[in-house]
């Protein structure tokens, strides 16, 4: 009785912090025409703390989505693009020496906002890229020897082109692994692509986002995701699925032996429970499902699955084994 009390509670408070959501989405979208599945994946990201890789070809509105967010939001929005000449101390900031002073002072970079554009972000050599793991993982920059923590909420959203890959540097594994989603941009389907048209071919006209979000709304709804339910066997499935991308056998996948170089870490585990407490918020859902798991499991897993010169010969990728493991896996 206690606990259809406690889910009642929850329910309610879950219906009064998600309420912004429809909001959030119906601000966006009337800048960026379709394109729901990358805008629910941002904000999954931006409510479950954790930063996203986009990958998708030139002109698919990844950063006039990522630009519109931080709008809708109000918080400090940072576009930096990446060059192979970018030094780390371009995104990071340094130390400036005063003549007059004889002393330095700290100037800082644009890392220091809410939203990070990290735009084409394998354009720039593993130095820079490396620039961003403490930011990332710790929320903080260190310039000299003076530590600045970052303003929540923080997010580094980083774009990648998937065609051309000359003069590009693959991110380090490291880094990879520390962006809680990787999410592949489509394209429009035909009614969207005339929408888009109709909208965007006039000279002169320019759709501008209102501030219908408050950052403080977002951390609010941070802390409602700790109170979401999620059953214990929904937990062992989440474990079930990234232990199953190290060991395919222990599933009956012996055959994916072979092809997988190293499956996920244990960041697949956590940010697939974040990432779905996120999907099912929102949902208005004061529970977690098998299926907000599988909704974004793919999204999740698959930058974190290497696969093996041999899967490569058999053109078989990474997306590929992950949804065998999704088709074997017990669903509970």
């Amino acid at each position: 009785m206690s606990t259809d009390f406690d889910i009642s509670a929850v329910n309610d408070r879950i219906a009064k912090e998600s309420a912004f959501i429809d909001d959030l989405m119906t601000e966006i979208g009337k800048v960026v025409v379709g394109q729901r599945y990358m805008v629910e994946r941002l904000l999954i990201g931006l409510l479950g703390d954790g930063h996203i890789l986009l990958e998708g070809v030139p002109g698919l509105a990844k950063t006039l989505t990522v630009s519109s967010l931080a709008g809708a939001v109000g918080t400090t929005f940072q576009r930096i693009q990446f060059t192979p000449d970018l030094l780390p101390a371009d995104v990071l900031g340094t130390l400036v020496f005063n003549p007059k002073e004889g002393s330095f002072s700290i100037k800082k970079g644009p890392i220091f906002a809410n939203i990070i554009l990290a735009d084409e972000i394998n354009r720039s050599p593993a130095k820079v890229q490396s620039a961003l793991l403490e930011s990332m993982q710790e929320r903080q920059v260190t310039i000299g020897e003076t530590t600045f923590p970052l303003e929540a909420p923080f997010l580094v959203l980083a774009t990648q082109n998937p065609i051309e890959q000359e003069g590009t540097y693959p991110l380090p594994e490291a880094q990879v692994d520390r962006f809680m989603m990787k999410i592949k941009v489509g394209y429009p389907t035909r009614d969207e692509e005339l929408e888009i048209m109709r909208r965007m071919a006039r000279t002169g006209e320019k759709a501008v986002v209102r501030n219908v979000v408050t950052p403080k709304q977002i951390l609010s709804a941070r802390a409602v995701l700790n109170a979401l339910y999620i059953d214990e066997r929904v937990e062992q499935y989440i474990v079930d699925l990234v232990v199953a991308s190290r060991e395919p056998e222990a599933v009956g996948l012996g055959v994916l032996k072979p092809l997988i170089e190293y499956g996920g870490s244990p960041r697949a585990t956590i940010n697939l429970n974040l990432a779905a407490r996120a999907h099912a918020f929102l949902q208005h859902r004061a529970y977690i499902t098998p299926e907000d798991v599988r909704s974004i499991a793919m999204d999740v897993l698959r930058h974190r699955i290497a696969v093996t010169y041999e899967a490569e010969a058999e053109e078989i990728t990474s997306e590929d084994i992950v949804q065998r493991i999704l088709d074997t896996v017990e669903v509970p």
